[in-house]
C-alpha cells in the first residue's frame, strides 16, 4: 500500500497540518512533517475532513443493475468524498434476509472504493405486513443496525411499535420514510399554491409531519430509536424538537436537496425535480436549513435515487421519484449551510460523518481524524465556483436535479482505509479489496 504524506491541509477549515497516511491509518499528524518514499499532496488551501457516511443510498443491486449497481454507485460515492455508504433495502431480492444483505457487502468489499453497510428491511418484500429477519441479519456477517423499509412507510402503528420493540435486543434503529399513504393517493408534488396553480395532486406536510408525531410517541412509548428519513418540512422540525426536549431517542437528516431547491422548480415540469418527498415551499427551506443548524437535524443524507433515463425522460407523472446526489452533496452544503453562515466545517464533518456513523453504530468507520484513526478522509478545495456538469456524475444515471446550476467547491482527494479513490481530481480506475486489508 502506497503510503502518503498530505502537506499543509486545513484540519476543519482551521489549522493547516500535515497528515502522514501509512499502512492504512493516520499515522502522524503535526507540522514540518515528513516521511521517505511517501507521496506527497499537496493541500495547501484544502480542507481535511473525515471521511463522508451516507445513511441513506440507494445503490440498486441486486436486481436493478440498469439504475445502478453496487460498482458504480461506489464511484459515484467516492467522487462525493465519501467513504461509507449505507445501502437500502429496496433490491430485488428485497434485503430482507442475512443471505442478501451479506451479498451486498461482500460485492462492496470487492468495489473497493467505500464501505457499503447494508441497511435491513423492516418488514418482508417490505410490505409491511410482518417483520423481516431483524435478529439474523443483525448477528450475520453484514452487522446490521439500521432497519428501513425505505420509500414505504411503516404504516401500521402495531408493526412499528413490534419492530422498534425487537431492534432494541441489538441496539438497532429503524428508520422511517414519513409518508401517510391514504393522505399521499396520487401525490405528484408539494401541495400548495404552486401545485393548484398546475393542476397537480398535493403530497400535503401533514402526511409526513402525523408519522412522525405518531412514531416519536411510539419511540418513547417503547424507549428504542428512531431515525426519521429525509424530513422536509417545517412542521416535522418543529416535532423533532419538541421530541428532543421531552427525552425521546430520535434522530433525523434532511437531504442536500431539500436544502437548496424549492418546488417552484416544479413548474417546468423538468422530472429531475421530481422527488419523495417533494421539493417543499421556500419556508420549509429555511426551517430546515434552521434545524440542521441548531442540532435538531442530526445528519445529512443524500437519498441517492438513480433512474435509467428513460424513468425520468418522459412526461411528470409517469415519471419515477428520485436524483442522484451523491457527487454533489457537499458542494450543496456548501452552497446551503456554509456560504450562508450556518454551519461550520467542523459542524459539517460532524453531520456528514461522525453523526451517521454513530446512528448506523459504526465504529470503525474512520470519522475523526486523528493518530491511529482509520486512513478515511478527503480533501476538498473551497474556492471553485463552477458549473455541476454530466462529467462530474459518475454512477450509471444522470438525473441530477444540479446538471448546469452553479455549485461551490471541488473534491480533490478522498482516502479510503489509505487508499486514494480520488487523486487530484481524478477517479481511480480500478480499486481492490486487499489494497484494504
Amino acid at each position: 500500500m502506497t503510503d502518503y504524506l498530505i502537506r499543509g491541509a486545513q484540519l476543519t477549515g482551521t489549522d493547516a497540518a500535515d497528515i502522514v497516511l501509512r499502512d492504512g491509518v493516520i499515522a502522524e499528524i503535526g507540522t514540518g512533517l515528513s516521511h521517505a518514499g511517501a507521496t506527497v499532496v499537496d493541500a495547501d488551501g484544502l480542507i481535511a475532513l473525515p471521511g463522508l457516511v451516507d445513511l441513506h443510498t440507494h445503490l440498486r443491486e441486486p436486481g436493478y443493475e440498469a439504475s445502478e449497481t453496487i460498482l458504480t454507485g461506489s464511484r459515484a460515492a467516492a467522487t462525493g468524498g465519501f467513504t461509507t455508504v449505507f445501502a437500502m433495502p429496496n433490491t430485488s431480492p428485497v434485503a430482507d434476509t442475512a443471505g442478501v444483505v451479506e451479498q451486498e457487502l461482500a460485492l462492496g468489499e470487492a468495489a473497493g472504493y467505500v464501505r457499503v453497510q447494508p441497511i435491513g428491511a423492516v418488514t418482508v418484500g417490505q410490505k409491511g405486513e410482518r417483520l423481516a429477519e431483524l435478529g439474523a441479519m443483525a448477528s450475520s456477517w453484514a452487522r446490521v443496525r439500521v432497519f428501513s423499509d425505505d420509500g414505504f412507510c411503516v404504516f401500521d402503528p402495531l408493526i412499528m411499535r413490534r419492530a422498534l420493540e425487537y431492534v432494541k435486543a441489538f441496539d438497532g434503529v429503524v428508520a422511517q420514510h414519513a409518508q401517510d399513504p391514504r393522505l399521499t393517493e396520487g401525490a405528484q408534488m408539494n401541495e400548495g399554491t404552486v401545485s393548484a396553480e398546475l393542476g397537480l395532486a398535493g403530497w400535503p406536510a401533514v402526511a409526513e409531519e402525523s408519522i412522525i408525531a405518531r412514531d416519536v410517541l411510539l419511540a418513547e412509548h417503547v424507549g428504542s430509536r428512531l431515525h426519521v428519513c429525509h424530513l422536509s418540512t417545517a412542521g416535522s422540525v418543529d416535532i423533532i424538537r419538541w421530541a428532543k426536549k421531552r427525552g425521546v431517542n430520535v434522530t433525523a437528516e434532511v437531504t442536500p436537496h431539500h436544502l437548496l431547491l424549492t418546488e417552484d422548480l416544479v413548474r417546468g415540469y423538468d422530472a429531475r425535480f421530481k422527488v419523495n418527498p417533494p421539493l417543499r415551499r421556500d419556508e420549509d427551506v429555511q426551517a430546515v436549513r434552521e434545524g440542521l443548524a441548531d442540532g435538531t437535524i442530526d445528519i445529512v443524507a443524500t437519498d441517492h435515487a438513480p433512474h435509467p433515463a428513460e424513468n425520468k425522460s418522459c412526461e411528470w407523472q409517469a415519471a419515477a421519484n428520485g436524483m442522484v446526489g451523491l457527487e454533489s452533496a457537499l458542494r450543496v452544503v456548501h452552497a446551503a449551510m456554509i456560504e450562508t453562515g450556518l454551519l461550520t466545517w467542523t459542524d459539517v464533518a460532524r453531520v456528514m460523518s461522525a453523526a451517521p456513523a454513530r446512528i448506523g453504530r459504526l465504529d470503525d468507520a474512520g470519522t475523526a481524524l486523528e493518530v491511529g484513526a482509520p486512513a478515511s478522509l478527503t480533501l476538498y478545495d473551497p474556492s471553485p465556483v463552477r458549473p455541476f456538469g454530466a462529467g462530474d456524475l459518475h454512477g450509471l444515471s444522470g438525473n441530477s436535479p444540479y446538471l448546469g446550476r452553479e455549485l461551490p467547491g471541488d473534491v480533490r482527494w478522498t482516502f479510503f482505509r489509505g487508499a486514494a479513490t480520488v487523486s487530484d481530481g481524478v477517479l481511480a480506475e480500478t480499486m481492490t479489496a486487499g489494497a484494504h486489508a
